[in-house]
C-alpha cells in the first residue's frame, strides 16, 4: 500500500475535533486509510451502499449513542445527507458526557456543499480535508512519468500493463458517467455529458468558454455551468478561478479548466501511453495539471489558488497565496531548460510575490532572476511540504 501523506493531518483533526470529513473521488484510496486507522483503534466502519448497514441506522440517535466510546466511519456519506442533523445532536449529547474528540470519520465522494444539502453544517464539530489522487512526492521517483500517463488512482497506477490501467479508468468513467452522476441531480444523457467531459479534456488548462463549449453540444451557456458545476462538486474537474490584484490593468476574469486527474484525462482523449501523450497536443495542459494538482496537494490548509492574466500579455499558470498574505508566482513547463517569459516577470512584478518559480519535470534548482528559481517537481513539493 502507498502510504499518503494525508494520514497524519487525519489523525491529528480526529485529536482535535468530533467528526473529520475525508472527500475525495472514487476510488481514490478513502476506505483503505479509514480502515488503516480503524485496525488502530476501537471502531465501527459502516458503508452506507449497502442496505445492511444503512437498516442499523433506522433510528441513528439510539444505534450511535450505543458506540459512543468507538469511532465510526461512515462511508458514502453523500447517500444518506438526512444524517447531518442527527449528527449535530449526537455530538452535542456525547461532548456533554466527555467524549469529544474522534467520534466520526466521515468519506464522502462530492465536495462540501453536497455533504451540506441536508442543510447542516455541523459547523464547530467538523473538520474537512481533500484526499486527491496519490501525487509525485508519494512515489518513487523513477515511477513520476507512470503516474503521469496512468493517473494518480491507486489501481490505474499499480496495474499490471497500461492496457490494464487504461481498461480501469474507462470503467470508472463508464461508472461516474451511468451511476454516480444521475445520483446528484436531474438526468443528464450519459452520452451528451461524455461529450461535454471530452471536451474539457480537449481544453485542458484552458480559459473557460461556455458560449464556446454550448455551441459545441447545442444547448446554453447556463447549462454548460450547470455540467460544469457538477463535474467540479464531484471532484473530478478543477476551476481555477482568476486572480485578482489592483493593478489598474485589464484583468482575464474567467476561470480555467482542468480534469483534476491525468490518468482520466488520456482516458477520454484515447492517450494510452507515453509516446502517444508526448506526440499530442494536450501534452502541455496535462503537465500543467498534473504539477498543480501535486503542488495543492502538499500546500498549506487555506492557500489561496488562482491564475493571472492580463490583456496586455502578463501571465502567471498558478499563484499561491499563502495563510498571512505572503505570494509565490508559479510557471509551469516541462523542459529542465525552460526560461521565464517576459509576460511572466511582468506578472511577478503585479502580484509582488515574494517568490517566483520556474518548475520542470527535471531535478535540482537554480537562480534565474532575483527571487525567481528554476527547480524541480520534487524539489518544490519538498519545498512546500517543509513550510513556507
Amino acid at each position: 500500500m502507498i502510504e499518503r501523506d494525508i494520514v497524519p493531518a487525519v489523525r491529528a483533526a480526529l485529536d482535535r475535533q468530533a467528526a473529520v470529513a475525508l472527500l475525495g473521488p472514487r476510488q481514490v484510496g478513502k476506505t483503505t486509510l479509514a480502515l488503516e486507522i480503524a485496525r488502530q483503534s476501537p471502531a465501527i466502519y459502516l458503508d452506507l451502499q449497502k442496505s445492511s448497514d444503512r437498516a442499523k441506522l433506522t433510528d441513528p440517535a439510539a444505534y450511535l449513542s450505543l458506540v459512543e466510546d468507538r469511532l465510526v466511519i461512515l462511508d458514502e456519506i453523500h447517500r444518506t445527507p438526512d444524517l447531518f442533523p442527527i449528527l449535530r445532536g449526537v455530538i452535542d449529547e456525547g461532548r456533554r458526557r466527555g467524549h469529544r474528540n474522534g467520534r466520526f470519520l466521515i468519506l464522502g465522494s462530492a465536495s462540501t456543499e453536497f455533504l451540506r444539502q441536508g442543510g447542516e453544517s455541523l459547523a464547530g464539530r467538523i473538520s474537512y480535508l481533500d484526499m486527491g489522487p496519490i501525487h509525485p512526492g508519494e512515489v518513487d521517483p523513477v515511477d513520476a512519468e507512470r503516474l503521469w500517463v496512468r493517473g494518480g488512482f491507486p489501481d490505474s497506477f499499480l496495474a499490471r500493463s497500461g492496457t490494464e490501467s487504461m481498461e480501469w479508468r474507462a470503467d470508472l468513467i463508464r461508472t461516474y458517467l451511468e451511476r454516480d452522476i444521475p445520483q446528484f441531480g436531474p438526468r443528464i444523457p450519459a452520452e451528451t455529458l461524455r461529450r461535454f467531459w471530452t471536451m474539457l479534456a480537449h481544453s485542458q488548462g484552458g480559459v473557460h468558454n461556455a458560449a464556446r463549449l454550448g455551441a459545441g453540444l447545442e444547448i446554453s451557456g447556463q447549462t454548460v455551468s450547470r455540467y460544469t458545476d457538477l463535474l467540479v462538486d464531484l471532484l473530478l474537474v478543477r476551476r481555477l478561478a482568476s486572480y485578482h490584484v489592483n493593478v489598474g490593468k485589464r484583468l482575464v476574469k474567467s476561470p480555467k479548466i482542468y480534469i483534476r486527474d491525468t490518468g482520466l484525462l488520456h482516458a477520454l482523449l484515447g492517450i494510452g501511453d507515453r509516446d502517444a501523450l508526448l506526440g499530442h497536443p494536450v501534452v502541455g495542459g496535462s503537465w500543467e495539471g498534473f504539477v498543480m494538482e501535486a503542488l495543492l496537494a502538499v500546500a498549506p490548509l487555506r492557500t489561496v489558488a488562482g491564475h493571472y492574466r492580463t490583456s496586455g500579455g502578463a501571465e502567471v499558470d498558478l499563484v499561491l497565496e499563502f495563510p498571512g498574505g505572503r505570494v509565490w508566482a508559479v510557471e509551469i513547463k516541462r523542459s529542465p531548460d525552460a526560461v521565464p517569459s517576459r509576460g511572466f516577470h511582468e506578472a511577478y512584478r503585479d502580484l509582488e510575490a515574494e517568490r517566483g518559480w520556474i518548475v520542470h519535470s527535471g531535478s535540482g534548482r537554480h537562480p534565474l532572476a532575483k527571487g525567481v528559481e528554476s527547480i524541480g517537481l520534487r524539489d518544490l513539493i519538498t519545498e512546500l511540504k517543509g513550510g513556507t
